[in-house]
């Protein structure tokens, strides 16, 4: 489940970028994404059966009033302002780079439990932190006297992974007390509402989905961007978490920017020299030993952190 949904992650980094060439703006497309995944996933709710005690398929989406303030900050930083950055950093960056710096969000939520938590941590979470900040200098190639990557793109990139890890830690409470499904379609709505704020729905070039896009119908990349790079994607990876540790569902996970740099070498002929390639590994070694770097004392406190800890990437 997990390697499925790190595919259909990653060639939905080409489908975006391919969407954005096509017309689509960040914001725009953000928009576009939530509100057809909420509608798809209402859609979903309204044909399952009703759960056990509740008379209808909607009553599973109810919220308490308290839970509200949480799911509004959980919708907008991980379904609507991560989305939008990581569209930004796609746009001006190679597809493979700027999902490699979205991919840093698990070194700061290590550095979250230690700093701000206060929590112990295992040495390598330094070594991890070491090869991350060396593999970024391979992939900004700074010994050529200047950045090589757009300067806007990377700063959305990184911003990206900073509200990716506020997400994360965040939605370790709301995932700990509620089932994945309303969570995420809660978020959603959240994140169609902003976006239809920011860019509204009813003012959507629709002549744009009759276009093309590097030889592919915008209308089918949509259809792939909705049903398979959003919802499918999504509850994959939380059906996955039944199964799995949230830590290997995690760097299951990484996989992603691995298989997003070979789709668009393939599809958009976007080639990265040598020692961007090896500085990508490097910066992903160094956010797997980040990952497992949180020292737990007990069998007990490790099953709460596998139950409370998300891994479902917005990307």
């Amino acid at each position: 489940m997990v390697l499925t949904a790190g595919a259909l992650f990653a060639l939905n980094g080409t489908v975006s970028k391919l969407l954005l060439q096509g017309g689509f703006d960040p914001p725009q497309l953000t928009t576009f994404r939530a509100t057809g995944a909420m509608l798809g996933l209402l859609l979903i709710c309204l044909v399952m059966r009703p759960a056990p005690g509740q008379r209808t398929p909607f009553s599973r989406l109810t919220v308490r009033r308290q839970e509200l303030p949480r799911l509004i900050a959980f919708g907008l930083s991980g379904f609507f302002f991560v989305p939008m950055l990581y569209f930004v950093a796609i746009s001006r960056l190679p597809v493979g780079i700027g999902l490699l710096f979205e991919y840093m969000a698990p070194l700061f939520v290590a550095l979250w439990v230690r700093f701000g938590e206060k929590q112990p941590v295992k040495p390598r979470l330094w070594v991890g932190l070491a090869l991350c900040l060396g593999g970024l200098a391979c992939v900004a190639q700074i010994w050529a006297g200047e950045l090589t990557l757009d300067t806007i793109g990377v700063i959305a990139g990184l911003t990206c992974a900073v509200l990716l890890g506020f997400y994360y830690v965040l939605g370790s409470k709301s995932v700990a007390e509620r089932s994945p499904l309303p969570v995420t379609f809660w978020a959603f709505l959240v994140a169609a509402v902003a976006g239809s704020i920011v860019r509204p729905w009813w003012n959507f070039p629709g002549q744009l989905l009759s276009g093309s896009s590097g030889g592919v119908p915008m209308w089918l990349l949509a259809i792939y961007l909705l049903a398979f790079g959003t919802i499918s994607a999504y509850l994959l990876v939380s059906a996955s978490m039944q199964h799995l540790p949230p830590t290997s569902v995690g760097i299951l996970g990484m996989i992603e920017p691995v298989l997003a740099s070979a789709f668009a070498w393939i599809l958009l002929d976007e080639i990265l020299a040598p020692a961007q390639i090896l500085g990508g590994l490097v910066v992903l070694v160094g956010v797997v030993l980040a990952e497992t770097a949180r020292a737990t004392t007990s069998a007990r406190a490790q099953a709460k952190t596998a139950q409370q800890t998300p891994a479902i990437p917005p990307t």
